[in-house]
């Protein structure tokens, strides 16, 4: 049964509706209040606080389908079935529904009214571990069986498949690996109250005979519906949010959760049984686009179709990323959407496509979004501008990186001249540094390499680039010393502070100010808003007097829950309306005779000010182009 994928997401979000769940929006890419990581790159994450038991809004059942992006699968994209980019369909239960209805409807959904064919989907579920006290999931299994024998299906549980392959079996047992979901993704690895728990994830069959597809490297080894030859593709994950990590091990929830979790493209292709992702319809235009730019045809040969995919994928997520803010820069969320724009860049090259294509492609992925992604249509013009901007940049990038390897050739021939001995590859360090200093893909060194007799040292281009990669992954680690976004004293008086940072930069510089994004720890904050100038050191003072005026008076914080029209009608202040829900939490900072900050928020905060501490700004700088930062601390009295 075709079907679009405009229409599996409405069907979706309209079944889950019409079983009581409140259809929410998308949060942003860029996640608001967790210095853990840059990106949002799941639908739990926006949803951490309230299956953690914090009250959501929307009430117990909700259903959304959530933005993401994965930042470590760039190098990646090159299969049939990977993106970068995806929608997860997800429904949620706060401590309502649980595992049996959650089973039944996903069944219900998919099967009857998605029209998939029971006998080409298979589950897998938790094998337990002894280790925590936490038991293999039978239940889930009888569940499954009773789905199945409902359509005459034979159901068999096997364990050990990934030694003994698929043994006749339906349901399978895994390990954490594949069946535990947290946002640390195993058991071991998570921070003391962290949610997670056993997940039963659902697959389809493309046919064994796509046993060999694309990756002969696959074809001696056991096959299984969690392994990654091509035959299966996951299109859904059931998790029972169950327990929360403490010092002593595992517990269970005060309230059992349901964070189920669909994404639409792999549901897309799972329902038009089409192995490849990328000729699901949402990439068509872009598809179209590039053939149109490059005369050739999508599937011809292995390298075209690789630039193909890394092309439909990058400026898919570039698309986004610049619409929640994420602007091509050097650093931050900014740094990944240049490095994509250039990649995508690169790999049109492959294609003989020199410009234009970029912002062309643009326009067709805010056409095909923006009917639910409203924000696309709204900001359109300003994301074609950055996307223009920055290839011509990257353009004359290129040439300067031309012009340094042609200075490379012309030293090997003076090296040759003196020595007598030819030179024949070009060593790593001498690549990774093209790479590196010039923002020279060493895809195009190898190519003007091979024009010229030579080689590359690729083993010591990779050692280099790993290299490059510690040392950046020690930085980050030092950058998000916080780690996971937490509910601890320190993090929620900082959190707090950030209201009335903001109230005090809108009282001073004007209410063109918003908050473009915040990044807290439970040692600073760092707060992004909008405004063009670098503020002078009197507009720094005034704003931290005002903060630490409004400390002083020791004043409460209140929590309100209105419609979010009412808090856009009495002057709230809110900085992504968009990712709201219809009913919004209001918090109001203020004392009997003053009012300090009423702002739309998710977050925790305190209820009194009164151990605050001092309020002081460290740093204001530039963050990308019309956005400033400022770092600031709260300083205790010893």
């Amino acid at each position: 049964m075709k079907m679009t994928s405009q229409e599996i997401r409405k069907k979706y979000l309209e079944f889950y509706q019409e079983r009581g769940h409140s259809i929410v929006p998308s949060a942003s890419l860029i996640p608001e209040n967790d210095p853990s990581t840059l990106f949002t790159w799941s639908g739990m994450q926006p949803m951490v606080p309230f299956l953690l038991g914090e009250k959501h809004p929307s009430g117990t059942r909700i259903v959304d389908s959530q933005k993401c992006f994965r930042a470590a699968d760039i190098d990646d994209i090159w299969d049939n079935r990977h993106t970068t980019f995806f929608e997860m369909l997800g429904n949620w239960s706060l401590g309502d529904y649980f595992k049996s209805e959650q089973i039944d409807w996903a069944w219900d959904f998919y099967v009857n009214h998605m029209g998939l064919n029971p006998e080409k989907i298979y589950i897998s579920v938790y094998r337990g571990n002894e280790k925590f006290w936490i038991p293999r999931d039978d239940e889930a299994v009888s569940m499954w069986q009773e789905k199945f024998k409902e359509a005459w299906v034979e159901a068999p549980a096997i364990d050990n498949a990934e030694r003994d392959g698929m043994q006749g079996g339906r349901i399978f047992y895994f390990n954490e690996k594949e069946n535990w979901w947290s946002r640390a993704w195993v058991p071991e690895n998570m921070p003391v109250w962290e949610p997670g728990g056993p997940d039963s994830e659902m697959f389809w069959d493309f046919g064994a005979e796509l046993k060999l597809h694309e990756n002969s490297a696959w074809s001696d080894q056991p096959c299984t519906p969690a392994c990654d030859c091509g035959r299966f593709l996951e299109f859904a994950n059931n998790v029972f949010m169950q327990y929360k990590k403490t010092e002593d091990g595992f517990e269970e929830l005060a309230h059992k959760n349901i964070d189920f979790g669909g994404g639409l493209e792999r549901i897309a292709v799972a329902i038009n049984d089409t192995p490849d992702v990328f000729m699901w319809d949402l990439f068509d235009g872009i598809r179209n686009k590039i053939e149109q730019f490059s005369g050739k045809k999508y599937g011809e040969n292995e390298k075209e179709t690789k630039a193909f995919r890394v092309i439909m994928d990058h400026l898919r997520v570039v698309v986004f990323l610049i619409a929640d803010g994420a602007t091509p820069s050097n650093k931050d969320q900014g740094y990944f959407t240049r490095r994509m724009l250039r990649r995508a860049i690169r790999f049109a090259r492959d294609l003989w496509i020199d410009s234009g294509l970029s912002a062309e492609v643009a326009q067709v992925v805010i056409s095909e979004y923006s009917g639910h992604y409203t924000e696309l249509l709204e900001k359109k013009d300003f994301i074609i501008t950055e996307i223009e901007n920055e290839e011509k940049q990257f353009l004359t990038t290129l040439e300067k990186g031309i012009k340094e390897f042609e200075k490379l050739i012309a030293w090997f021939q003076i090296a040759f001249e003196r020595s007598g001995q030819k030179v024949t590859q070009i060593s790593g360090p001498k690549a990774f540094k093209l790479y590196d200093t010039f923002g020279f893909p060493v895809e195009l060194t190898a190519e003007l390499a091979s024009e010229n007799g030579l080689t590359i040292d690729m083993e010591g281009f990779e050692k280099a680039f790993e290299d490059h990669k510690a040392l950046s992954r020690a930085g980050a680690e030092q950058k998000f010393k916080g780690g996971l976004a937490d509910a601890s004293e320190a993090t929620t008086e900082l959190h707090t502070a950030t209201h009335l940072l903001l109230a005090g930069l809108r009282k001073v510089l004007g209410n063109h100010v918003f908050q473009k994004g915040s990044n807290i720890t439970a040692e600073r904050l760092r707060f992004d808003f909008s405004h063009e100038e670098k503020m002078t050191p009197e507009q720094l003072q005034e704003v931290e007097n005002f903060v630490n005026h409004a400390i002083e008076t020791w004043f409460d914080v209140t929590i309100s829950e209105m419609p979010k029209q009412e808090a856009l009608d009495m002057g709230v202040v809110g900085s992504f309306w968009e990712k709201y829900p219809d009913v919004v939490k209001v918090y109001t900072m203020k004392t009997p005779t003053e009012m300090f900050s009423i702002e739309l928020c998710g977050g925790p905060h305190v209820a009194n000010s009164k151990d605050m501490g001092r309020f002081k700004i460290k740093k204001e700088e530039a963050s990308s182009r019309g956005v400033r930062r400022i770092k600031a601390v709260l300083i205790k009295d010893e």
